[in-house]
């Protein structure tokens, strides 16, 4: 089954826009559908289409590279008569699968671009992982863009509920709320989301079962399954690390604060101990990093206090799985639970993981606050997240708390919006409720968070 991707009208302009001059490099967690996509967009949009995949490319293949770069008719007519695929000058999209994989591709781009006679894309996972860069020089004529699991847009498409997101947009814009009977409905599918994730095999095993969890949440674990093995094969210097964070998300998400306590993970641990492990998951996109912004400002990234940190997995889906064994879920109860709003561990984990998963599909990187008062010895301010217009003519920022519950305060949030009202564009309450405008806050019901 062939979703559609929004990332399709990226490539279009990329075709139409740059690419006589750069190869385009798609870069995404495992599964998300990196491949699909682009072999679609090859076939549609080009004469011919040529797809190596270096999981399996033959030596002959790899020979070509080794031997052939500097004979470039020789190198092309190998790749045609391997692949039994005609080559058409400015007619033909040349794709590099997996490209991590042989990193001499990679570094080819530079003279095959220059070369001008085809287009290329590459596709990878963990790409910029140093092991798999630092023997090669990256080429210049190499343009990236980032694919994430299919966000909130496009599961509903995929469900047949364009006139519910068409719907929602309006909603959004006119500052209304949704009918009630829809937004209830709305809210369900959110919900559906959550419990699904984004991941294209889960969500067409969810579809092609008569909307079954448990047909899904089979195609989550071997995609969890992978990840392990990913990390099976890393560097053994921060293995071991990368592991135990990985297990260990569930359980940091599981706590009031959802930072990432190191002492939980070994004795004495520290930041600098973990700087290849964060860097790591960060770059593979399995996760979701959130620094917390000690001096929120449009420049987040310039005040980022990183030995502070939220560790969300890439996809709400694969969290449901990761957190709960296959005999909790076997009976379908815990879905049920999650739908109904009944699930007595912390379901607002589950609800903060996927607002992440909606703001990052949407471009942005949130940062958290928290200030700590002397006078109380606590956390005083707590803001889930931060996220700015990246505006030099009109910066602002935009603090968004998280409320999965049906009652609520949001005192963080009007303390923080007192004590920067200056830098403030909107501030924002993420609830289940409908939308609604009030105390200069905008309260949106969580299926609009990809309208911001």
């Amino acid at each position: 089954m062939i979703f559609k991707r929004k990332i399709y009208d990226k490539l279009l302009k990329w075709k139409n826009e740059s690419a006589g001059e750069k190869a385009l490099l798609v870069e995404g967690a495992r599964r998300i559908g990196k491949s699909t996509i682009v072999n679609e967009f090859g076939k549609n949009e080009y004469k011919s289409c040529l797809m190596i995949d270096f999981n399996d490319a033959s030596n002959v293949i790899k020979d070509a590279f080794e031997r052939y770069l500097n004979d470039l008719d020789t190198f092309f007519m190998i790749l045609s008569t391997e692949y039994n695929v005609t080559l058409y000058e400015g007619e033909t999209l040349v794709i590099f699968d997996e490209i991590q994989m042989y990193p001499k591709a990679r570094q080819s781009i530079k003279k095959l671009v220059a070369d001008g006679r085809y287009h290329y894309i590459e596709t990878g996972s963990l790409i910029s992982i140093r092991d798999n860069v630092k023997d090669i020089s990256l080429p210049s004529e190499e343009r990236s863009i980032k694919m994430y699991p299919m966000d909130f847009e496009e599961f509903c498409a995929a469900l047949n509920e364009k006139k519910m997101i068409e719907y929602i947009r309006k909603c959004y814009k006119d500052k209304l709320p949704l009918e009630e009977n829809l937004h209830h409905k709305a809210m369900l599918l959110f919900k559906q989301y959550m419990l699904v994730g984004g991941m294209p095999k889960s969500v067409a095993a969810y579809i092609d079962n008569s909307r079954s969890f448990m047909a899904a949440d089979i195609e989550k674990r071997d995609i969890l399954k992978l990840y392990r093995n990913d990390i099976g094969k890393i560097d053994a210097r921060y293995r071991s690390r990368v592991l135990s964070v990985f297990e260990q998300i569930p359980a940091f998400l599981s706590k009031h604060e959802k930072r990432v306590r190191l002492s939980n993970l070994e004795k004495n641990a520290s930041f600098p101990m973990y700087h290849d492990t964060f860097f790591w998951l960060g770059d593979s996109m399995m996760v979701n990093e959130c620094f917390n912004c000690n001096d929120p400002n449009v420049g987040l990234s310039l005040n980022e206090y990183r030995t502070f940190i939220k560790c969300y997995m890439g996809d709400t889906g694969l969290l449901i799985s990761h957190t709960f064994n296959e005999n909790e879920i076997a009976d379908g109860e815990i879905y049920r639970e999650i739908l109904h709003d009944n699930l007595s561990v912390n379901e607002g984990m589950f609800f903060e993981n996927a607002i992440v998963q909606c703001l990052v599909a949407n471009g942005y990187m949130p940062y958290f606050y928290t200030h700590y008062s002397e006078k109380k010895h606590r956390n005083d301010i707590e803001i889930d997240f931060i996220i700015s217009n990246n505006s030099k003519l009109k910066p602002k920022i935009y603090p968004i708390e998280v409320k999965s519950g049906k009652r609520y305060t949001t005192n963080s949030l009007d303390a923080f919006s007192n004590k920067y009202k200056k830098r403030i564009g909107n501030s924002y309450v993420i609830h289940t409720k409908n939308y609604m405008e009030k105390d200069g806050k905008i309260f949106i019901p969580a299926y609009m968070t990809f309208c911001l």
